[in-house]
């Protein structure tokens, strides 16, 4: 894997991993663009691994409330914001790590990867965004998030195991169908993908326990820090810029990528 491949990969997950346009999404169209073949899931859990220490970095508050919270849920209190937020977040997760488990399985995540499919997926779903963000209402905060919310958003996430939906842009929508604020529906998703991204990646770095070499192991911490990177930026970004503006940027985005997939797909 030629070094300037792998750095367009690592910015590219670091990037798309947290704004709504599906990181999935331009992993898989990202080698037929370049010509280039697949990077491997050696690659793909770094480039996870780094996109993970950037939220955990971004969001160390929360987190270490979150972490301080698990010993009280692990003796089945919880009586405290750190141990309700731990909950929370392993409800919000077993729904999308079970769907993944029945998708890898059967083999159907393979049959997914396809440019309709992700063509579909960036249109319909972009479509969805931009509707639930205009019409939400903005009432709730972070704070508020519920049990039943958790549920909810939980669902809401497993749909990402499409590719082209984006995990981040599901929930976020998910989040402001549901009420809540942007900023605190951005804060709440990206939460979310901690435990997600470890499920994840502890799932594709058992496929590849033994399988990598030195030079592979070069290539994986490489992608991991320009991933780490390029994710710290993303993120500062679109909460910045949440501040001001509302989630249309990036609809727009995703629905000219969507329709461009599309003519391509089917005209081919």
């Amino acid at each position: 894997m030629s070094l300037f491949y792998l750095l367009i990969l690592a910015i590219v997950q670091g990037i798309t991993e947290f704004l709504p346009i599906s990181s999935s999404g331009h992993l898989i169209l990202l080698p037929h663009l370049l010509g280039a073949q697949d990077q491997g899931q050696a690659i793909d859990v770094a480039v996870h691994v780094g996109t993970l220490g950037a939220v955990i970095v971004y969001f160390w508050r929360d987190v270490r409330e979150g972490l301080l919270g698990i010993p009280r849920l692990a003796t089945g209190r919880i009586d405290t914001p750190g141990s309700k937020l731990a909950f929370l977040l392993l409800i919000a997760t077993i729904p999308v790590v079970l769907l993944g488990l029945v998708l890898k399985v059967t083999g159907l995540s393979d049959l997914m990867r396809s440019t309709a499919v992700i063509g579909w997926a960036m249109l319909v779903f972009g479509i969805v965004l931009y509707w639930f963000d205009q019409k939400g209402a903005e009432e709730k905060v972070a704070r508020d998030w519920s049990i039943k919310d958790a549920v909810k958003l939980g669902l809401w996430q497993a749909v990402a195991l499409i590719p082209g939906t984006s995990r981040s842009g599901i929930t976020i929508t998910g989040a402001r169908a549901m009420g809540y604020k942007r900023e605190d529906a951005a804060r709440i998703s990206m939460l979310m993908s901690i435990p997600t991204i470890m499920a994840s990646g502890i799932l594709l770095g058992a496929e590849v326990v033994g399988q990598a070499d030195w030079a592979m192991m070069k290539d994986a911490a490489i992608g991991a820090v320009f991933a780490f990177g390029a994710a710290i930026l993303a993120l500062s970004l679109m909460m910045k810029l949440l501040k001001s503006v509302s989630f249309t940027p990036y609809v727009i985005y995703r629905v000219i990528l969507g329709v461009v997939l599309l003519v391509v797909s089917y005209s081919s």
